[in-house]
């Protein structure tokens, strides 16, 4: 059938924008749209901003820690300017940046959700187009749990928290996650008192205990109250104010409520049934090359429901959109990348491949290599010597997971991610040189741990002394 474009996209977050930016860079036809605000969640309310303000924080802490070096010139972020200068730098980043990549790209731009009329054509505001390869990029809402009273007050969820005007003096923060642990982090540093509600006994409950410790006891030093194994019970204001009572009896009282407890999809919109687009209530189905049930139909990113980081949905989109040009033995399976994510709190909290919880429920064998940032001279320098690296190896140094809480792991773990990714083992990382003093130096004495262990064998130790006695 004749088409108005080879590409359609619905939505322009960053799974949408990897299609429709190199869609375009190939010679392609594109049709994008977008309901809201180009970027998506990422860049407008999601991890640009909240880096922002964890900066602006990380800066405030350091002129309070220092304030000999605030009366010198140094000028101090006051709260009242945070939000404000966060959104000069969006406005800067949307208007001069990221709009001009789609200068040649047909957009149907916030004129309401994007429907299906049928398997080839997409409506919104009543503008329909054709495509011969449709992508659905659609994100994720933040969950709002159905809390007595939780409407009676003021609420934040990282769609509006950004957009505030100042800091409020205290906040209540419902959840313990990545944004959950950031957000109490940035506004305690910012000067609001902060109280953490957590269902489980501890934050980020799937991930490693030992490292977790480590971002628990950062929060705590700095002022941050973590109510564990409880929940709201109800809310009320009272004067203006939110006041919490958790179910283990606990009444806090606060300006605000931040609510980061997890997301939802809600696919109504796109009317997927008028397309014949298979889809349940964790998300549209996709096989490993991300076609849908309809096989010109691809679904990246949040919307299919198998890794929520806006890199996954990056590169499933660039996944996407090659499977739609190749040949069939040439086509990727997405789901054989690894995902690496960070949590950008002070210290840093990432992780790739498999969790220990993960390998000890499929009985896999494993040992854990673990070096801590305290035992290494450059973090002592830098007074940056919380947290550690844990590797889980198989006895052939295969590489199965890798927990690093710290200073830079951030950067680190996508060294890992790639050794994963191309089946590379221990002794790999090993013989690669790695700059000295960077953090990532830790992830070579991980492998010279890894190393010095397998020394322990009489048999490797005997074959050494005659290889080097002969």
């Amino acid at each position: 059938m004749a088409c108005d474009f080879d590409i359609i996209t619905i939505g322009l977050g960053p799974a949408g924008m990897a299609v429709a930016a190199m869609g375009q860079a190939m010679g392609l036809e594109v049709c994008a749209f977008e309901k809201h605000a180009v970027g998506g969640e990422c860049m407008n309310v999601g991890c640009i901003p909240s880096k922002a303000l964890l900066r602006m924080a990380k800066a405030r802490r350091i002129f309070d820690k220092l304030p000999a070096l605030a009366l010198k010139g140094g000028a101090k972020p006051e709260p009242s300017d945070v939000f404000a200068h966060i959104q000069r730098h969006l406005d800067f980043i949307s208007e001069k940046k990221t709009m001009t990549i789609f200068e040649k790209i047909h957009m149907v731009y916030r004129k309401g959700p994007a429907s299906f009329v049928d398997a080839h054509t997409v409506e919104a505001g009543g503008e329909r187009h054709t495509a011969r390869k449709i992508f659905i990029c659609a994100g994720t809402r933040p969950e709002m749990p159905a809390f007595e009273g939780l409407a009676d007050v003021d609420v934040l969820t990282n769609e509006n928290v950004f957009a505030q005007e100042t800091v409020p003096d205290s906040l209540i923060v419902v959840g313990g996650g990545a944004i959950a642990c950031e957000m109490a982090q940035a506004f305690r540093r910012l000067g609001s008192e902060v109280t953490l509600v957590i269902r489980g006994p501890r934050l980020m409950w799937r991930e490693s205990p030992q490292a977790t410790d480590v971002l628990e006891q950062a929060l705590i030093d700095e002022g941050v109250e973590i109510l564990r194994e409880q929940k709201p019970a109800r809310f009320e204001n009272v004067a203006g104010r939110a006041v919490m009572h958790t179910d283990a009896g606990r009444r806090v009282e606060a300006a605000k409520v931040l609510v980061a407890a997890g997301r939802r999809m809600d696919l109504s919109e796109l009317r997927l049934d008028n397309a014949g687009v298979a889809h349940t209530d964790r998300g549209i189905t996709v096989d490993k090359y991300l076609r849908t049930s309809r096989r010109h139909i691809f679904a990246c990113g949040d919307c299919n429901g198998y890794a929520q980081f806006s890199h996954a949905a990056m590169h499933q989109g660039m996944i996407g959109l090659m499977n739609a040009m190749l040949p069939g033995p040439m086509k990727r399976d997405f789901r054989r990348f690894v995902v690496p994510w960070t949590v950008f709190t002070e210290p840093q909290f990432s992780r790739v491949g498999a969790s220990r919880r993960e390998l000890d429920g499929r009985g896999v064998r494993y040992e854990t290599i673990r070096v801590n940032y305290g035992d290494y001279g450059a973090a002592i320098a830098e007074a940056v010597d919380a947290g550690h690296v844990e590797a889980y190896v198989s006895p052939a140094g295969r590489i199965h997971g890798v927990t690093i809480v710290g200073e830079g792991s951030g950067e680190m773990i996508n060294e890992w991610a790639l050794a994963i990714q191309t089946r590379r083992r221990m002794h790999d990382l090993l013989l690669l040189q790695h700059s000295f003093p960077t953090m990532g130096f830790l992830t070579k004495r991980t492998a010279e741990t890894w190393m010095m262990a397998r020394m322990k064998s009489p048999r490797l130790r005997k074959l050494c002394r005659f290889l080097f006695r002969r």
